[in-house]
């Protein structure tokens, strides 16, 4: 009976592993061997990271704040500042049309983060930034975008452009074999970063 419990714990155990959330990572690249991907996070730890036949990769180019107009497809995390307005801390433009996944919810990067992903209806420039209205299905945000506030759209690339010294953004869960592993991979390119939040 007692080893019978032990392994409903432990199943119950994998279970919920594999079942968490994906985690965000950010970091530098120390190599790429085959289908795995070295990264030294910037917390210092080393992680090895699967990539399947279907991840995608893409480097970032900037985008400048007056390029933000309206039409302009895009997601942006931010916190809401003192007055209760949001306040951009990254914001990223997509290169292929509307977010499939529209609206305002929360994001776990940091404490009070949201995310907010439509196409902006309104925009106005403001002593403090950009300011855009960012209309989905079912409602808006006026959000802020501070002048330091990076800002970039992403370029399809492939596996080349993943070199030792690079920066990479992705979200990495654990697979079936209990090993991490993403399906997109952002990287650097000519010193241009993904945002790193």
């Amino acid at each position: 009976m007692y080893r019978s419990i032990l392994l409903c714990a432990m199943l119950s155990a994998t279970s919920a592993l594999h079942a968490q959330s994906a985690i965000p990572v950010r970091g530098t690249i120390t190599g790429l061997q085959g289908d795995v991907l070295s990264v030294t996070t910037r917390e210092g730890r080393d992680l090895k990271i699967e990539l399947t036949k279907d991840t995608s990769v893409s480097y970032v180019k900037n985008v400048k704040l007056e390029d933000l107009k309206p039409g302009t497809p895009l997601g942006t995390t931010a916190v809401a500042g003192p007055d209760g307005k949001l306040v951009a801390r990254e914001v990223h433009v997509s290169a292929t049309g509307a977010f499939r996944t529209q609206g305002h919810f929360p994001m776990s990067v940091f404490p009070g983060a949201t995310m907010t992903n439509g196409t902006v209806s309104a925009a106005a420039t403001l002593s403090g930034g950009r300011e855009l209205t960012v209309t989905y299905e079912g409602g808006s945000k006026v959000v802020l975008i501070p002048p330091n506030t990076p800002v970039v759209v992403p370029v399809a690339a492939d596996r080349s452009y993943l070199k030792n010294g690079e920066y990479v953004a992705l979200s990495a869960a654990m697979n079936n074999d209990g090993k991490l592993a993403t399906s997109r991979v952002q990287v650097s390119k000519d010193g241009v970063q993904p945002p790193a939040l």
